[in-house]
């Protein structure tokens, strides 16, 4: 099993076992949580991220990636929408990102509780 593998998962499992309260966390807090050491903590986790949000989509399940946030704001990182715009996620329209990302995380926070 290759580290971004074993990331990939260890991530899923964190995010998942958080409670409700702990949640959206940031990308800085998922970092420490998996141990990262520098440099590039956080692109490595923002990378992780990528990988679950194809195989969220591919699986067709609420996006785990969207319980993770910048401590800049209540929002994830531009990355997260471009990509998830492009795996036809969300809609392309900028305006309508903060709408459709909020929804997005309450169906990602309810999947943990199935």
């Amino acid at each position: 099993m290759t580290h971004q593998t074993s990331l990939v998962l260890c991530l899923r499992a964190w995010l998942q076992s958080l409670p409700d309260n702990a949640v959206p966390t940031t990308y800085r807090d998922a970092a420490a949580a998996m141990q990262l050491t520098p440099p590039g903590t956080i692109r490595q986790v923002t990378e992780a991220l990528e990988i679950m949000m194809r195989e969220d989509i591919a699986a067709e399940r609420p996006m785990m990636a969207a319980l993770v946030i910048s401590r800049r704001g209540d929002l994830p990182g531009p990355g997260f929408f471009e990509l998830a715009v492009a795996l036809g996620r969300l809609p392309e329209d900028p305006a309508s990102h903060r709408m459709a990302y909020r929804e997005e995380f309450d169906h990602a926070l309810a999947s943990r509780r199935l």
